[in-house]
C-alpha cells in the first residue's frame, strides 16, 4: 500500500466508524473494548486524527494536552465530528511531501508514519465500533497485513511508554509464525532474551497461527483469541507474550 491509499482508507473507515456510531448512538457499549462507550471510542479516535495533524503542522512534536478539539456540545454530533477531522487530515497530508521530517514515537520520522498509523489506527475502530452494531466488516486484507508489519514494526518502539509491552518482547528463544491465507503474507517473531525480533519468511514456529489476514491483525491487536483459526504448537507462546496485542 502507499500514501494515498493510506490517506483514502482514512476517511473510508472514519464514515464506516461515524455509521456505528450514528446506528447505535452515543451511549452503547462496545463489546470490543467493553471500558468504552460509543462516545468515548469516536472520542478517542477523532482526538488521534487532530493529534496527528497538529504534529504534521508543526513537524514536531506537539502536545495532546493543548490540542482544541472542537467537541460538540451533544455526543450525538460527534460522528460529524470524527468525518470532519479526518478530512481536516487527509487534506493537509495530501498537501505535504510524505518524505517530509516530522516528530513520531514510532520508527519512521517521517509524514508518512502519520498516514499509516491512522490508517491502521481507524480501521480497527472502524472494527471496534461495527462491534456494537452486531454487523462486522473484516479490516481489507492487504490493508490487514500491512497493518501486521507495521504492529511488528513499532512494537519495540512502543515500549517507552508501555511497560507491559516491553516485558512481553523479551523471551527465551521461543517463537510465533503467523501466515495469512488470503493474501501474501508470513512472519516469523521470535522472543529473545535481548529482545523481539521479526522476519517476513516462511518457516517453523513453536506456535503457528493460519488465517485471514484481518483475523491475524485483529489478534496482534488482542481483538480476538485464537479460537477459529488454525493453530499448530503450543499456544502458551501467545499466553506468555499476550501483552505485545496491547500496543
Amino acid at each position: 500500500m502507499n500514501y494515498d491509499d493510506f490517506l483514502a482508507t482514512v476517511i473510508t473507515e472514519a464514515a464506516g466508524l461515524a455509521a456505528a456510531a450514528r446506528t447505535v448512538g452515543p451511549d452503547a457499549s462496545v463489546p470490543s473494548t467493553p471500558e468504552w462507550t460509543m462516545a468515548k471510542l469516536v472520542k478517542h479516535t477523532g482526538t488521534t486524527h487532530r493529534w496527528a495533524t497538529a504534529n504534521v503542522r508543526a513537524a514536531a512534536f506537539s502536545n495532546p494536552g493543548d490540542l482544541d478539539l472542537g467537541l460538540p456540545a451533544s455526543e450525538a454530533d460527534y460522528p460529524d465530528w470524527i468525518e470532519a477531522g479526518a478530512q481536516s487530515f487527509v487534506e493537509l497530508l495530501r498537501a505535504t511531501d510524505p518524505d517530509a521530517p516530522t516528530w513520531s514515537w514510532g520508527v519512521d520520522q517521517r509524514v508518512q508514519f502519520w498516514a499509516r498509523r491512522m490508517a491502521h489506527e481507524t480501521a480497527v475502530h472502524r472494527w471496534d465500533a461495527q462491534s456494537a452494531t452486531g454487523v462486522q466488516s473484516p479490516i481489507d486484507a492487504p490493508l490487514a497485513a500491512d497493518g501486521i508489519d507495521e504492529q511488528l514494526e513499532n512494537l519495540p518502539a512502543s515500549a517507552s511508554f508501555n511497560s507491559e509491552a516491553a516485558a512481553a518482547l523479551t523471551g527465551r528463544g521461543e517463537s510465533l509464525h503467523l501466515h495469512a491465507t488470503d493474501v501474501e503474507g508470513e512472519w516469523l517473531i521470535t522472543f529473545a532474551p535481548d529482545g523481539m525480533t521479526y522476519a517476513r519468511e516462511h518457516a517453523k514456529g513453536d506456535l503457528a497461527v493460519r488465517g485471514g489476514a484481518s483475523d491475524l491483525l485483529l489478534l496482534m491487536v488482542g481483538r480476538r483469541s485464537l479460537d477459529g483459526l488454525e493453530v499448530f504448537g503450543d499456544a502458551g507462546v501467545l499466553d506468555a507474550h499476550a501483552a505485545i496485542t496491547h500496543f
